[in-house]
């Protein structure tokens, strides 16, 4: 299953205690337009060159829009080309930044490099994961049990 949207929510104290009682009335207020509108905007900007960003909503992005570097990119599988493409383009940048002798550089070209390889081998293992393994799986027939045999006849 893939989900596009997540929520995170901290429950306050106590709020297991008692969960047969009411939630108070302003939990389950319908949400103003401005609300609901920033709440769909929020899912909106998650839509990326290469996927979508997995962070709840409300969080900030820490890594100021570097979304190659941060684990919440959830790639889509028909950008592995993209994926490889951006890969040999961090190589070229790392080979033309030693050749400069620009080191500040280099070390953020193969942070971005290390992250990016890493993406495309997790697309790669859910990839090998998902098309080898069957979407079903065999329970066989279902058995009757007895009223005299509480084990049931086998």
């Amino acid at each position: 299953m893939i989900t596009t949207r997540s929520w995170s929510g901290i429950p306050s104290p106590g709020c297991f205690i008692n969960s047969d009682t009411p939630q108070p009335a302003a939990e389950y207020r319908e949400p103003t337009d401005d609300e609901w509108r920033e709440f769909e905007q929020h899912f909106e900007l998650r839509k990326l060159e290469l996927g979508t960003c997995g962070r709840p909503y409300g969080s900030p992005c820490k890594h100021e829009h570097a979304c190659i570097r941060c684990p919440m990119l959830r790639v889509d599988p028909r950008q592995r080309a993209r994926l490889i493409e951006i890969t040999r383009n961090l190589a070229d940048r790392i080979d033309e930044a030693r050749h400069n002798g620009w080191l500040g550089e280099i070390q953020g070209l193969q942070h971005s490099l290390e992250q990016t390889k890493s993406k495309l081998v997790r697309l790669d293992r859910t990839r090998a994961r998902t098309s080898s393994t069957p979407s079903w799986t065999e329970l066989g027939m279902p058995t009757s049990r007895s009223a005299t045999d509480p084990q049931g006849a086998r």
